[in-house]
């Protein structure tokens, strides 16, 4: 029997221990994922003491104390701070979520840091989200009409406006995305939550004028309807949104014109 093995450089192995200064006394560990394309190396752990006492309760506030103050080789996006941009998107104690958001608090034990899953990584905790941005962009999320500009903004009614709550939110982040296993076996031709909730968004839109296009485009086995609700998109959301909601509100348009 040939036994099953994985390719030997995709192995993460045990990497180095970064101690904490001395005098240091309420201290957390954190297990960090490195990976450098470059050197051709395994990934590997690295493990980080931190001083709690001088480090802010995010992830991400520990994540840079570790590039400011102990190894700035560290690689991680990272910008608002404030859960609104999408950067900083992570894989933290087992869940996808934004580093920015995530209190250390939640958190039992070491914190153990990883790039979102499924992905190719570029750098340490940076995934290349180049085939994600592809996908979002073949949905044309922008408003499109076929009627004249009007001389002002196209208005809404609020009961309108209404319907793109819990969908204009969504930051991108893809951490519903690479939640999900439909999408870690498909991704190449299957869209993935985010997308497709940034499509229902603009399928809604009542300024829109493009909503037989919109769906036409998402008519296919793989597009759309490899989603299988399992519902981990909606589960892992840091922005508490529903991405199979929005999937399955598309999937019902689509019965519903045929």
């Amino acid at each position: 029997m040939v036994e099953f093995n994985l390719p030997k450089n995709s192995k993460v192995k045990k990497g180095k221990t970064h101690k904490a200064k001395d005098g240091a006394k309420n201290i957390r560990r954190f297990q960090v994922y490195r990976y450098n394309e470059d050197t051709g190396e395994n990934p590997h752990i690295d493990t980080y003491e931190v001083d709690m006492d001088s480090c802010g309760p995010m992830v991400l506030d520990a994540l840079i104390k570790i590039k400011d103050e102990i190894d700035p080789t560290l690689t991680f996006r990272r910008s608002c701070r404030e859960g609104v941009c999408g950067s900083c998107s992570m894989n933290v104690d087992g869940t996808n979520e934004l580093a920015c958001i995530k209190d250390l608090n939640e958190i039992k034990g070491d914190v153990k840091v990883y790039p979102l899953p499924h992905m190719p990584v570029l750098k340490d905790l940076v995934p290349d989200l180049t085939h994600a941005y592809a996908q979002y962009a073949s949905t044309q999320p922008w408003v499109q009409t076929d009627t004249p500009a009007p001389g002002k903004e196209r208005l809404q009614s609020p009961e309108e406006r209404e319907k793109l709550d819990g969908l204009w939110e969504c930051v991108l982040c893809f951490c519903c995305t690479t939640s999900c296993p439909s999408y870690w076996w498909n991704s190449d031709r299957y869209l993935g939550p985010a997308t497709l909730l940034q499509a229902y968004r603009w399928i809604v839109d009542s300024r829109d004028e493009k909503t037989g296009e919109r769906l036409d485009n998402l008519e296919d086995p793989f597009r759309l309807y490899r989603c299988h609700t399992i519902m981990n998109c909606t589960n892992t959301c840091p922005k508490n949104l529903n991405p199979g909601k929005a999937i399955a509100e598309t999937k019902k348009l689509m019965a519903q014109r045929r």
